[in-house]
């Protein structure tokens, strides 16, 4: 059952009304597994409402179905009153058979009167059912394909800020329309003490994606550190969590460049995780835990780069968006005049200026929708402290001088066109921070906005400190 299905269900026959936004938002995170913690950060809106909201929205939806609804059981109890509507003949009802509003078809070619749509101001991943999701084909075909093959290792890899997370929604969906099991964590959702040691890591880690599959936790019936904890870690999988679970699971792990941080923690994870994925090629039970692997960044660590996971598998790199997909994308903010090759040709200075960059391009095409500002003014005042970048850049800056080689790094780029060479771990944070596209060890800004902004900016002060720093 898609998620499409479900809703369909839920508003047509169950309850007989539309959802309201924050309802049908705490749906469909809810059918990817993610818990209220989790949705919290994708929204405005605080963990409280949003529990709040969930728990009437679970008391009708069990008035409707005549069983108790909850987060946990909502696929299962969801599958089974689909199976009674066909047995019914409900689900041929015509109304359940309605085409969708957002197609390809009729959201690329033109700009579409949408009645009633009000954009979110562009934060966190783009959802589920948003017209604005851009695909940068081959990519989204690529990594559904991947994830029904057993024992798989996808790795996605972006800089911050450019579609990853929103990527990783949509591949979580699908493996829920395969109807497999996912489990999503997060390292940026741990702890600062989880990293203390390896130990308290593949705990937490056990127990992440325990409670995800909705299984006890029984961690002290398959940990034995004699054994060693990562060989405990494998038998809670192998010996437990697999076992019990009959369909492929679809393991992402978001995030894995936190771990980078803590050198010998990151050199036991990640060979771990690599193991694993050659025990896929022995042992079939293995064959069900599908692993995706998304990360900022590249590691630049020896050890890491040894041992880790990221030399096998499908590896995604997810580019800027092309000229094309910009004036896409401009249409599905019903922004008319770039309709046609004259709009293009209207876009491509926000192109150059932005190189594509997916949130930056969002951002403009947002406020220009909202008709906040002209094109030709958002062009004027991009690198001003009171334009629509002017809080990212900032924050952006500060990081860049807070790290005498960032600094010393970016003004070497600021005065180049062409790609350059930098010390391998100011290229691999900048990369990290979207700051920089590589080709093999070089890097160039990748943005105009960045040039100009950090030119302007980014002061001789700040470079005469940075090699005083470096020289001592």
């Amino acid at each position: 059952m898609t998620i499409d299905e479900a809703l369909k269900a839920v508003e047509q026959v169950l309850l007989v009304r539309t959802l309201n936004p924050i309802e049908r938002f705490i749906f469909q995170q809810s059918w990817l597994g993610r818990n209220y913690h989790e949705m919290a950060q994708e929204c405005s809106y605080g963990t409280t409402y949003l529990k709040e909201v969930g728990s009437q929205l679970w008391q009708d939806l069990t008035k409707g179905v005549g069983e108790k609804v909850t987060k946990k059981n909502l696929h299962l109890v969801l599958r089974q009153y689909k199976r009674h509507l066909a047995e019914s003949n409900i689900i041929s009802h015509p109304q359940l058979n309605n085409p969708p509003l957002f197609t390809a078809e009729n959201l690329s070619v033109q700009a579409v009167e949408l009645p009633g749509v009000l954009f979110d101001y562009p934060s966190g991943p783009v959802l589920l059912n948003s017209p604005l999701y851009i695909e940068r084909p081959p990519i989204e075909a690529q990594a559904f394909a991947e994830i029904t093959q057993p024992g798989c290792a996808l790795r996605i890899r972006a800089p911050r800020k450019m579609g990853k997370s929103s990527l990783l929604v949509r591949l979580l969906a699908h493996a829920a329309e395969q109807n497999y099991e996912t489990v999503y964590v997060d390292f940026r959702e741990a702890d600062e003490s989880i990293f203390e040691s390896l130990g308290r890591l593949l705990r937490w880690f056990c127990l992440n994606v325990s409670r995800q599959l909705d299984l006890n936790p029984l961690l002290t019936t398959y940990w034995d550190e004699n054994m060693g904890i990562k060989v405990s870690c494998k038998v809670y999988f192998s010996n437990y969590l697999l076992e019990q679970i009959y369909s492929p699971i679809v393991l992402v792990l978001n995030e894995l460049n936190r771990l980078y941080d803590y050198p010998a923690i990151a050199d036991d994870f990640l060979s771990m995780l690599r193991l694993w994925h050659e025990q896929t090629k022995q042992e079939s039970t293995w064959r069900k835990l599908r692993l995706v692997l998304a990360q900022s960044t590249e590691v630049y660590g020896g050890a890491v780069l040894r041992h880790s996971p990221f030399n096998v598998g499908l590896s995604l790199t997810l580019p800027p968006f092309t000229l094309e997909q910009v004036q896409t994308l401009a249409l599905r903010y019903q922004l008319s005049w770039a309709e046609g090759e004259t709009g293009k040709q209207r876009l491509l200075p926000l192109q150059q200026l932005l190189g594509g960059h997916p949130y930056f391009v969002n951002l403009a095409l947002y406020h220009l929708h909202q008709s906040a500002l002209t094109l030709e003014e958002l062009l004027a005042t991009a690198t001003d402290p009171e334009g629509i970048y002017g809080q990212d850049l900032r924050e952006t800056l500060t990081i860049i001088q807070s790290d005498p080689a960032l600094s010393e790094a970016i003004q070497q780029l600021v005065h180049k066109e062409g790609f350059m060479h930098l010390d391998a771990k100011s290229t691999y944070h900048l990369e990290s921070l979207g700051i920089v596209q590589l080709k093999g060890t070089l890097a160039k800004l990748s943005c105009e906005l960045y040039r100009l902004y950090f030119r302007k900016h980014l002061t001789e002060t700040d470079l005469f400190t940075s090699q005083l720093v470096l020289a001592n």
